[in-house]
């Protein structure tokens, strides 16, 4: 005998509200349940398994209509065709974050070189060219016209500004570079001034170097060490205080 729920304790056990349900109703992302002669909703076990599907479909991104198409597969009780429609959409939404964390990078890469450009040249009157608030990029390409340093410095006592001197294309190629290395991560850890990242032996170990190097002539403020041995490889970055949200952005978060 199927149990029978009503709609309050459906939501209660399922995570969503009753409006939500009633919701989902509504577009036919849930069956129209059954009702007691007063009219209530009742629930039972197969509507709290499609809803535990819808909340884990939500979980990975996916969209009500989305959903919807997976609910077809996953009303024909095998599994493999939904974990395989699951695998691909997952698969895009992890390209589209990628594009957007490059896109988002090289966004806020320009920002800093438009922050070193305020309050480096104040012309008594009006605006000039060299103020900073005029346009200081190749509007056709991206690119900064003259390489930027910014004026947060590295340590204190140092010398050594926070910059990248690559162009807009030259940054967004850069990441791809890291983001087919930082593939091969299975574990980040927490280091003094940085994050360690501990990579499987398979890892390419003369492109993480190559990397590494190329990273560190466009951005000084990095230091990087490549270490091999039992346990695998492991890259550690360090970067001053003022830096560390780069090193988030480039390399990613510690798991919480």
């Amino acid at each position: 005998m199927s149990t029978t729920l009503k709609i309050a304790e459906t939501a209660r056990r399922s995570g969503f509200t009753a409006s939500t349900l009633r919701y989902y109703e509504d577009i036919a992302l849930m069956p129209p349940p059954a009702r007691t002669e007063a009219g209530y909703r009742c629930y039972d076990e197969e509507a709290l398994a499609r809803l535990s599907f819808i909340a884990r479909a939500k979980q990975l991104g996916c969209s009500l209509d989305q959903i919807t198409d997976l609910l077809a597969a996953w009303e024909g009780r095998q599994c493999a065709p939904v974990q395989t429609r699951l695998r691909d959409l997952v698969a895009n939404k992890i390209k589209d974050g990628q594009r957007q964390m490059t896109e988002l990078a090289a966004f806020t890469a320009q920002l800093r070189r438009g922050l070193a450009g305020l309050g480096q040249h104040t012309p008594d009157g009006p605006c000039d060219e060299q103020c900073g608030c005029s346009a200081a990029e190749d509007s056709a390409s991206g690119a900064p016209v003259t390489a930027v340093a910014l004026t947060s410095r590295a340590a204190a006592g140092s010398d050594m500004a926070i910059a990248c001197t690559l162009g807009l294309e030259e940054i967004q190629a850069r990441l791809g570079d890291w983001q087919g290395v930082l593939a091969f991560v299975h574990e980040r850890e927490a280091i003094d001034q940085g994050i360690r990242l501990v990579l499987g032996r398979d890892a390419p170990i003369g492109k993480i170097a190559e990397l590494a190097a190329a990273e560190q002539r466009c951005c000084q403020f990095f230091a990087f060490a490549l270490t091999v041995d039992s346990r695998g490889v492991a890259l550690e970055v360090r970067a001053p205080a003022a830096a560390l949200d780069l090193v988030t952005a480039l390399f990613g978060r510690l798991a919480s």
